[in-house]
C-alpha cells in the first residue's frame, strides 16, 4: 500500500506537466526544420515532410532528433491538393537510412494537404497531417521564461 501511495505521489507531477512536454502543431512550425520541410509528433516520432510537386521525402527522428531507421518499414501519403479535388495516394518507400520517398502526378499549392502514415517493423502505424506551404512562424514565438532579465536575478560585483 504504501508503494502505491508513493509512486501515486512521484506520478502526480508528471501527470499536471505532461502538456509542457508534448510538441503541438504550432510549437513545432516555429521551430527551424532540419531539412527545410514541415515537422509533425506522430507518436514516439518526428516526421519531416519535404514536399515538391510530384516528390515527396519524409525524415524519420525520434523526439531527441536522432535518426530512426526506416529499413523494412512502409508508408503512404493521401494527398488532397485542394478542398473540392479529389485525393492521391503514394506509396512510401525506406530510402536511406532515415528516410521514406514516394512520388507520383501531384503539385503542391497552399491548399494542399497531405496525411501520412508509416509503420515501422514491429512498432504501431502511426500518421501525421502535413500543410507544405503553410507560412513558418519561426523566431514568433517565445520559449516559457524567455521573457525575464537574469540581470534581475543576479547580484554583479
Amino acid at each position: 500500500m504504501n508503494k502505491s501511495i508513493i509512486a501515486a505521489a512521484l506520478a502526480a507531477p508528471l501527470i499536471i506537466f505532461q502538456p509542457v512536454w508534448a510538441h503541438t502543431d504550432e510549437q513545432l512550425d516555429t521551430m527551424p526544420s532540419p531539412h527545410g520541410g514541415q515537422v509533425r509528433a506522430a507518436g514516439p516520432y518526428h516526421l519531416e515532410l519535404v514536399a515538391k510537386d510530384g516528390e515527396l521525402v519524409l525524415h524519420v527522428t525520434d523526439h531527441a532528433g536522432q535518426e530512426i531507421h526506416t529499413d523494412g518499414g512502409e508508408g503512404k501519403a493521401n494527398i488532397q491538393q485542394d478542398k473540392a479535388g479529389s485525393k492521391i495516394t503514394v506509396k512510401l518507400e525506406p530510402s536511406q537510412q532515415n528516410m521514406f520517398t514516394g512520388s507520383g502526378e501531384f503539385r503542391i499549392n497552399p491548399e494542399t494537404v497531405i496525411v501520412v502514415f508509416v509503420k515501422l517493423p514491429e512498432q504501431d502505424a502511426y500518421g501525421a497531417r502535413f500543410t507544405p506551404l503553410k507560412p513558418k512562424s519561426v523566431g514568433e514565438g517565445k520559449e516559457v521564461g524567455d521573457d525575464h532579465d537574469h540581470d534581475d536575478q543576479h547580484k554583479h560585483h
